[in-house]
């Protein structure tokens, strides 16, 4: 995977790098995890038999799709004749899919206005969901798409819907927001979709969704997701869906137990260290490391070609003819290592990956099914490793839970671990270089030749010549690891702080020491009129504050709930007409009424 390590004393990182990975890596709502079901089987048809255009097959063929997932082949007839639909089954399971295709399919082209709704609880997956619809939509040019989500600039969205839109997806707020003052006319709408409806419940979305529901013209297509069937849920499909096909879609784990998922909590400052220090001791045929964003794939991977390692880059930005040289690099070896973004390495099929590392947390639970499959691939095992900031730490129980295994904590490796990994594979090279000699009698006669040359002309014996080619190989810098791993302990330390600490959001009614702290120098604390009475979850203060204002999750602070109010923690310096906005926003139906706290 690298060369014999002759590197600096320790391990190669670049300081200046990691604070530009850290400002990135701050942006990452990661709070809305979702459950997820393991890999799909597949059929033995193909997409031929569906109904759909050349036009379609031609390009689900390009995107590398060979085969329908379960809930595709369940799904495509009934969508394709326009039925009602429920679906329960986790993300992961090829669901954007299953839905998208057939609708892609029946759309009309007369109309400016939009005829497909689909509703989101998050605006990081309704943008996944907006970049797929336009990826299978490559063959139909003439069709628009279009995500609304809060945060994003109100007048560009009237000016997309003004030209014409055919597809919408969005968060509940922001469509609420574009019906209400007219720019979004719901008159031919034929199609409306609830992606993950559970979570939209869980949020607190399900009344702004009946409000959504109750403007659409009474003949229209309504297709419901759902990991999970909470009785609201139900409720809900009964009032609104008309006869619906129904389709549970039981979860498979079977291919996800042959991978080794562990996780290490790590502080963004570190993550690069940690990064180095997990190559070395953790060993794989071929590597991907998944990064979140473009910039972060190429500053990556430059350290780590500092570093020694063979490294390739798979991004948005590398052009097709690229990405397949790339791909048939590391098949055959001749790249070791690979930064990737999600959206570059979908259908990314090679066998011999046996490591995968999520160096940032992924955007939901299908992008993690999504990497850690690229690994223990044709019944092989595999090993994935999660890069976990403190504040991430309670994810990952969820990813456990869909997932059906535990997920390892492990420590970062200390330098003993690095250094008798290094020794263990020069010894490993050895051994092979033994096993393996050389075919060429002339070669192996001029070698022992030179041998002997130079240990009559040295003086010397063939021990100190076998010493003097291993520092040949091993190089002029140190070869073990003597470094300062003081960082290690408070990551340690770090570790043992971060389960889930309920205290931080005022569960139960439980409070530690720390409970009246202060807010942090950039956060300012607020005040909102919703508490235990009214049945209020974190989840749902985080999921409508951050759709509303236009934040990532994890930049929303510490939440406490009380009986009848909540303090809220948020960045300081919101401008004004976000927080008059955040002040009528309802959540459990009842609204915020926020004001800072004195």
């Amino acid at each position: 995977m690298s060369k014999i390590p002759g590197h600096e004393d320790s391990l190669c990182t670049d300081d200046s790098v990691e604070d530009g990975l850290q400002q990135e890596s701050d942006e990452l709502d990661a709070s809305d995890i979702a459950s997820i079901d393991p890999k799909n089987s597949s059929s033995d048809e193909g997409f031929e038999g569906f109904g759909f255009s050349n036009a379609l097959l031609t390009t689900i063929s390009s995107i590398g799709y060979k085969e329908p997932s379960p809930i595709q082949k369940a799904a495509f007839p009934d969508l394709m004749l326009g039925r009602d639909l429920v679906g329960q089954a986790q993300t992961g399971t090829g669901k954007t899919a299953a839905f998208a295709l057939p609708l892609i399919e029946r759309l009309q082209g007369a109309s400016k206005r939009p005829q497909v709704l689909v509703l989101a609880p998050t605006r990081e997956l309704a943008l996944q969901v907006a970049d797929s619809f336009r990826e299978y939509a490559a063959g139909h040019t003439r069709i628009k798409i279009q995500a609304v989500y809060g945060g994003a600039d109100f007048r560009s969205q009237i000016t997309a819907f003004k030209r014409g839109v055919d597809v919408v997806v969005g968060t509940p707020g922001r469509v609420m927001d574009h019906i209400r003052q007219g720019t979004f006319d719901t008159t031919d709408l034929r199609s409306l979709v609830l992606d993950e409806a559970d979570e939209m419940l869980r949020m607190g979305f399900i009344d702004d969704v009946e409000w959504i529901l109750d403007q659409l013209p009474k003949e229209r297509q309504l297709i419901l997701f759902s990991a999970t069937m909470p009785k609201e849920i139900r409720s809900l499909s009964k009032r609104y869906l008309n006869s619906p096909a129904e389709i549970t879609i039981k979860s498979r784990s079977d291919d996800a137990r042959l991978i080794r998922q562990r996780f290490l909590i790590i502080q963004n400052s570190f993550k690069l260290k940690a990064l180095t220090r997990v190559l070395e001791t953790v060993t794989g045929e071929g590597v991907i490391v998944f990064a979140r964003t473009k910039a972060i794939t190429l500053s990556v991977a430059e350290s780590l070609e500092t570093c020694g390692h063979d490294v390739a880059v798979l991004n948005g930005d590398v052009p097709q003819n690229q990405r397949e040289r790339t791909i048939e690099r590391l098949r055959k070896g001749s790249v070791n290592i690979l930064v990737a973004t999600d959206v570059a390495a979908r259908g990314l099929d090679v066998d011999r990956i046996g490591l995968v590392i999520n160096y940032d947390m992924p955007f939901d639970s299908e992008a993690y099914v999504h990497r850690i499959g690229r690994t223990g691939r044709a019944g092989r095992n595999g090993e994935a490793i999660l890069f976990v900031t403190p504040r991430e730490r309670r994810f990952v129980r969820s990813l456990e839970n869909t997932v059906g295994q535990a997920i390892e904590l492990m420590q970062i490796p200390s330098n003993s671990l690095i250094n008798e990994s290094r020794i263990n594979r020069l010894r490993g090279r050895l051994v092979t270089s033994l096993a393996v000699g050389r075919d060429d009698e002339k070669e192996i006669a001029l070698m022992q030749e030179m041998i002997e040359t130079i240990s009559s002309e040295k003086n010397v014996s063939e021990k100190e010549l076998a010493f003097a080619a291993l520092n040949l190989v091993v190089g002029p810098n140190s070869f073990l690891v003597h470094g300062d791993e003081g960082w290690l302990d408070q990551s340690s330390q770090q570790s043992r702080r971060t389960n889930y600490r309920e205290d931080r959001f005022g569960q139960g009614g439980r409070r530690s020491a720390r409970a009246n702290r202060q807010p942090e120098e950039h956060m300012e604390r607020f005040r909102v009129e919703v508490g235990h009475r009214d049945r209020v979850k974190p989840g749902n203060l985080v999921g409508a504050i951050a759709n509303e204002a236009g934040l990532q999750g994890r930049m929303i602070g510490r939440i406490q709930i009380f009986e009848s109010h909540s303090f809220v923690d948020l960045p300081k310096g919101m401008p004004k007409d976000i927080f008059e906005n955040l002040k009528r926003l309802k959540v459990m139906n009842r609204e915020l009424n926020i004001h800072r706290s004195t």
